[in-house]
């Protein structure tokens, strides 16, 4: 390990049993792009900000989880994407001490996100 340097978190995968169905998903909620290759399907976010985390303890179940934020640009817009598209809502919209909303979903395949708004 390099002790001198960060290391950003540069990809993120998520896991699933239908790649093609997953992948419609993140198009049609979020507007990824789906790349070309059969397995593993990139996802081009269109992003070009880096990733930031956090460490939470929440004080009860989950104790142990690692997740995703996506930034939305409506909260409301994007629950209603994500329930027409087979997804499901865990907690939220809730308000957070920043001013943000969160919201923790899943997708179809049962992965769970992140959604965070301004």
């Amino acid at each position: 390990m390099n002790k001198t340097k960060s290391c950003p978190v540069v990809q993120f995968e998520i896991g699933c049993r239908d790649a093609q169905k997953t992948g419609h998903f993140y198009h049609q909620v979020f507007g990824w792009e789906l790349g070309l290759h059969e397995s593993p399907i990139a996802l081009n976010t269109g992003s070009l900000e880096g990733i930031n985390g956090f460490l939470t303890s929440l004080g009860h179940e989950p104790h142990n989880y690692v997740n995703i934020y996506i930034r939305v640009g409506n909260m409301s817009a994007a629950i209603e994407s994500v329930r027409q598209e087979g997804g499901n809502v865990l907690v939220g919209p809730l308000p957070i001490s920043d001013g943000r909303t969160f919201a923790w979903i899943t997708d179809p395949e049962g992965n769970m996100l992140g959604l965070i708004a301004e």
